[in-house]
């Protein structure tokens, strides 16, 4: 079992280290300024989106606790109502 193990470990790190070099090489291509300036464009943009996506996450949170809230208010109203004596009939 660990042979067989050992051959899918062998298989993805040749295919990361082929990865990796087609990676390198794209930037080794462009002109050194070039190529750090579009590694830092790439941060910032991958960046920006992890703060969307943070954003998204906190959105959810506030939608979910809201609705926690709001079906808790219903409820309270629910009980009152029933709670409450039936009015007396108009004679």
């Amino acid at each position: 079992m660990s042979e067989a193990r050992e051959t899918v470990d062998n298989a993805c790190n040749a295919v990361y280290d082929a990865l990796r070099y087609l990676g390198d090489a794209s930037y080794a291509i462009l002109p050194p300024n070039v190529a750090h300036e579009l590694g830092d464009f790439k941060k910032k943009f991958l960046s920006n989106v992890c703060s969307l996506i943070e954003k998204d996450i906190e959105w959810i949170d506030a939608r979910v606790a809201g609705g926690d809230r709001l079906r808790e208010e219903w409820k309270q109203s629910c009980d009152r109502e029933q709670s409450e004596p039936a009015g007396d009939p108009v004679s």
